[in-house]
């Protein structure tokens, strides 16, 4: 199986605690406004990210998530 980590723009209040705790350095905050007129954190660096779900434990407004995914190889 594998994970796919997913943050929701649009509940993210930008105030980068995930950023702050992230092991791996994955996180950042947008140079982009959310619709709420939050600079929100998104995946700077997705291929470095090991799903350790710190940042979602961290998360004040339960904005990230990690989903497994079926593996599409057979």
């Amino acid at each position: 199986m594998s994970y796919q980590l997913t943050i929701d723009n649009e509940r993210c209040k930008g105030c980068a605690l995930c950023v702050s705790v992230c092991p791996k350095k994955v996180l950042a905050l947008s140079e982009d406004v959310n619709p709420k007129g939050y600079f929100s954190a998104f995946q700077a660096h997705p291929e470095d990210c090991n799903h350790c779900a710190i940042c979602c434990m961290m998360c004040p407004d339960v904005a990230i998530s990690i989903t497994e995914t079926a593996d599409t190889a057979a």
